[in-house]
């Protein structure tokens, strides 16, 4: 008897609230029909926004022909200490003790028409900080804010905003800013990124990010709630679930967003615009279309499940088609945006394995192919990425305990194509105390190094003559947490 249950586990934490209704099944929670909470991350470019921050208590489901309106969101406050072989780039050197915190807030609206059609849409809210991509960076040399004058600087911006459609029978279509198949296929789940409370580990954490000039964090190559996947506008499909299957398929005309306002295009605007499809970046992909399979099965005391996404994009048109890299006849030089790319072409593809009567879980995933880093096109003549990521998560009562390990093989340095690839290893571990509803305490560790040949990571500078010009880069941080999430 085919299941009704539409079962992505996609962006959903959970949510305080009552039944509207009593519901033996309410099938649309997993699949990203409820306008709910996410969890969140520590910083603009984080996007672990789906795990660890569930809110004990019933969901409130709309009745037939009513609407729940919800307003979740999430408070956390961190203190990190730790070493980063950038610290002292520069020309200056970084506090190795930090105090942070920020929010994120989630409002929404899920309806039930009297037809049965399911609809909503969701929003995500971030705090952005000076310093982010978003805004300027504070310079080493100018005289030092004050404390009022820096957080003046902080914004509010969208990461996430889409809507739906979904019927029990036919399936859900979400429209908008938001996560493609890989991302609602994994909740967190099989990259094992919900062991530490949702605060991010590797996929932009605050360990990662707090104290450091970034160089030795490394780009989240499996994607799943990674900014790169559900930052840009798409429409996907998701089908119930058959026999323990489901299925999904997803189209993005570009990497941005249709209301950009691209003006003329020209070398001056078009850097800053994602919505070309003939111009002067060969970094800029579009027509990204993914399509996926699902397994979810439980066999006695275990629980087994499975995902495979393929995912493709062509690339911008350039005049002249770009530069094939050769090897030693590279300069450090080369304009990255003058290189030609290949097309994506890549697998993501994991598996884990529950034991429920001791609460311990396995995950490994997988992503490799044409891909170069986190969804960037791999250069013409470089070689194929290989991510491979393991984890085990071990859950009793409010005590969550994991740890995980990722190793990305990559080109890296596009200058340095057919010269030197790069090779990224993590390890990170801890755990979460679930002191009462909504009231989490985190700890981890995290020790990231980064190795290619011709790269210095605290200065982002690249050599091609072999033997200089290389710095690897490595960090190691201890983090604290409190998170309040409503």
């Amino acid at each position: 008897m085919r299941k009704l249950l539409l079962a992505s586990a996609a962006i959903l934490g959970g949510a305080s609230g009552a039944w509207a209704q009593a519901e033996p099944t309410p099938f649309f929670q997993s699949q990203g029909m409820m306008a709910m909470k996410w969890g969140g991350g520590p910083a603009a470019n984080n996007n672990n926004n789906s795990v660890g921050t569930a809110v004990k208590g019933a969901i409130a489901v709309p009745a037939p022909g009513t609407v729940v309106i919800r307003l979740n969101g999430r408070v956390q406050a961190d203190i990190t200490a730790g070493w980063d072989t950038g610290d002292q780039a520069g020309g200056g050197k970084v506090q190795p003790v930090a105090i942070s915190s920020w929010m994120r807030l989630y409002p929404g609206i899920d309806g039930m028409a009297t037809n049965g059609l399911r609809y909503g849409a969701s929003i995500e809210l971030r705090e952005n900080f000076p310093g982010s991509a978003a805004q300027p960076t504070p310079s080493l040399t100018g005289a030092a804010p004050s404390a009022s004058t820096y957080l003046s600087g902080q914004t509010v911006f969208v990461r996430r905003a889409f809507a739906y459609l979904g019927n029990d029978k036919v399936g859900i279509v979400r429209l908008g800013q938001a996560d493609g198949v890989i991302g609602l296929f994994d909740n967190g789940e099989f990259t094992s990124q919900g062991w530490d409370g949702g605060i991010g580990n590797f996929n932009g954490g605050t360990a990662q990010f707090n104290g450091s000039n970034n160089g030795s964090a490394i780009p989240f190559a499996w994607l799943a709630q990674a900014g790169a996947e559900y930052g840009n506008e798409k429409i996907v499909y998701l089908t119930p679930q058959f026999a323990g299957f489901d299925f999904g398929l997803q189209y993005a005309p570009s990497m941005g967003n249709g209301n950009s306002n691209c003006g003329a295009i020209t070398a001056a605007n078009s850097g800053v615009c994602n919505n070309i499809s003939a111009g002067n970046d060969s970094t800029r992909w579009l027509n990204q279309l993914a399509v996926g399979a699902r397994y979810q099965g439980t066999f006695g005391g275990f629980t087994v499940k499975g995902m495979a996404v393929y995912e493709t994009a062509g690339k911008e048109a350039i005049a002249g088609g770009g530069i094939v890299l050769n090897g030693l006849n590279n300069t450090a030089a080369t304009s990255a945006s003058a290189i030609k790319y290949d097309n994506l072409s890549f697998v993501s593809a994991a598996a884990l394995v529950t034991y429920n009567p001791a609460g311990v879980t396995l995950a490994f995933a997988y992503t490799g192919g044409a891909l170069n880093g986190q969804l960037a096109m791999r250069p013409t003549g470089g070689v194929s990425e290989n991510a491979f990521l393991v984890g085990a998560i071990y859950k009793n009562g409010p005590i969550v305990l994991g740890i995980e390990s990722g190793w990305v093989q990559s080109q890296g340095a596009v200058q340095l194509t057919k010269i030197t690839q790069r090779n990224e290893w993590e390890i990170a571990f801890g755990g979460t105390y679930n002191v009462a509803p909504g009231l989490a305490l985190v700890g981890e560790f995290i020790h990231t190094q980064r190795h290619q040949g011709g790269v210095n990571f605290s200065t982002g500078a690249t050599s091609a003559a072999l033997g200089s010009g290389t710095r690897d880069g490595q960090a190691n941080k201890l983090l604290f947490s409190t998170v309040v999430s409503w």
